[in-house]
């Protein structure tokens, strides 16, 4: 069956976002004059949790061995929203090999374009601006964030609610993640997934996956994604 929808993971999929996050959530910290600092191998670990409030949580709980403060917690992620979406505007990431050459010919071929993200939408909002010099809502056609649906990946929320907004059945729509928590997201909500790991997630668990390529460019065209899914 040949894919009639698109449906993007943003931070790694879209862009390797994830280092300009780790800075934002650093500098947050210290305007904060909090003794926090994220090391990329520290980071690695927290991404297992989803979701910006619930990773500050998880470092509290699991790391601090403190009950996590959540009204701070809230005010911490505000600021570090604001100065990410700083970061992304000032250029500090771009679109990965071959995303923009598979958004435009599934245009082309008619095929639709979403989103499912575990970030807030400001965010989306201003990767998209920044990477296409569009509104998120002229380059996709559904956006379900991860701020709209009560459970983050690896639940199958946001997928669901995006698959609800096209219109088609799960499987008719293929989902494109980087990381194994948004392979679980998009599995258990019935869509076929092509994982391409980002910097973070190299080597991690993907049997679940449809397909699995080293690259977006290797599926830069609907064609040869519906090759690589043998439709």
């Amino acid at each position: 069956m040949s894919v009639k929808a698109l449906i993007f993971d943003v931070d790694g999929t879209l862009c390797e976002t994830e280092e300009a996050h780790r800075h934002a959530f650093n500098e947050t910290f210290a305007e904060f004059e909090l003794p926090w600092v994220w090391s990329p191998e520290l980071y690695g670990e927290l991404l297992n949790t989803t979701g910006g409030k619930e990773r500050m949580a998880a470092y509290v709980r699991n790391y601090l061995g403190e009950v996590p403060n959540l009204s701070q917690i809230a005010e911490l992620h505000r600021y570090k929203t604001d100065l990410y979406g700083e970061l992304i505007t000032s250029g500090a990431a771009c679109l990965r090999a071959g995303i923009a050459d598979l958004i435009a010919d599934a245009k082309a071929c008619n095929v639709t374009v979403a989103v499912a993200t575990t970030t807030n939408r400001p965010n989306v909002d201003r990767l998209t601006e920044a990477c296409f010099g569009l509104p998120a809502s002229e380059v996709f056609a559904v956006i379900a964030a991860g701020d709209e649906v009560k459970n983050k990946k690896p639940a199958p929320d946001v997928f669901n609610l995006a698959v609800r907004d096209l219109g088609w059945r799960p499987d008719e729509c293929v989902g494109l993640e980087d990381s194994r928590n948004g392979l679980l997201s998009c599995t258990r909500a019935g869509v076929p997934c092509v994982v391409c790991p980002c910097m973070y997630t190299i080597g991690s668990d993907f049997s679940e996956a449809s397909a699995i390529v080293n690259c977006f460019s290797e599926i830069n065209t609907v064609a040869k994604l519906n090759a690589v899914l043998g439709n």
